[in-house]
């Protein structure tokens, strides 16, 4: 029996699989908002029922892939940071950042429609559901966990903090980074912000005819955007 149930998870992994690739080649045709079980199953030669065991609605499917993509995305950040440890050569809070910064921009540009279902408009309809809240932090996480680290070894060269701005910073602290303080809270959410900014610019094409060295702009910005944070590139 045991054998029969793996046999049949496989299949099914297999099947999913199949369907969220199918559902990707319309969403790089067709955008998110034209999605279609029901031509997923035709690509594939299902009939819709059969289908909707596997996703029982276009918004379920939509959550799988959105999942995936930040947890891919996620997990292009996750390894940058790691490999920015282990390189051998004396990593600091700011090699890390540009690091992660640019191996973000990389999946961005190697999967520009994946990309664009996570940090492009609105599904028209389609609401969110908590599933996707851990996948979309991961790449946050990571930056905290950046500037955390930085702290603790070399120190930060923390901005002054506007005292208008001192009680949203507070609650960033305490809701998004406990362990920082709210001087670096709130501009790290605004680099967060700034980061993404700058890929969706060249990713959805507004750097056309504006930006052609587009690496080096890349690095040079993040890089000031890691000064914001009070990142200081330097050991102890």
């Amino acid at each position: 029996m045991s054998a029969i149930r793996g046999a049949r998870e496989r299949a099914r992994i297999e099947v999913t699989a199949a369907i969220k690739d199918e559902a990707r080649k319309q969403l790089a045709a067709e955008g998110a908002a034209k999605l279609s079980l029901r031509a997923v199953a035709r690509e594939l030669g299902m009939v819709s029922s059969a289908l909707y065991r596997y996703f029982p609605s276009r918004d379920d499917l939509l959550t799988a892939l959105i999942v995936d993509a930040y947890d891919a995305v996620g997990e292009a950040a996750e390894r940058a940071h790691r490999a920015a440890g282990e390189s051998g050569a004396p990593a600091t809070g700011l090699t890390r950042w540009v690091a992660v910064g640019c191996a973000v921009r990389a999946w961005a540009l190697a999967h520009p429609h994946e990309y664009a279902l996570i940090y492009g408009s609105p599904v028209p309809g389609y609401s969110a559901p908590q599933d996707t809240v851990g996948p979309a932090a991961r790449v946050g996480m990571v930056l905290i966990a950046i500037v955390e680290e930085a702290r603790r070894d070399e120190g930060l060269a923390l901005p002054p903090l506007p005292d208008e701005l001192r009680p949203e910073a507070e609650r960033l602290a305490a809701d998004v980074a406990p362990g920082l303080a709210p001087a670096v809270a709130a501009p790290l959410v605004a680099a967060w912000a700034q980061l993404f900014g700058l890929i969706s610019f060249e990713v959805f094409g507004q750097f056309n005819q504006v930006v052609e060295a587009r690496e080096v702009f890349f690095r040079q910005a993040v890089t000031e955007l890691a000064r914001t944070v009070g990142l200081l590139g330097r050991r102890g």
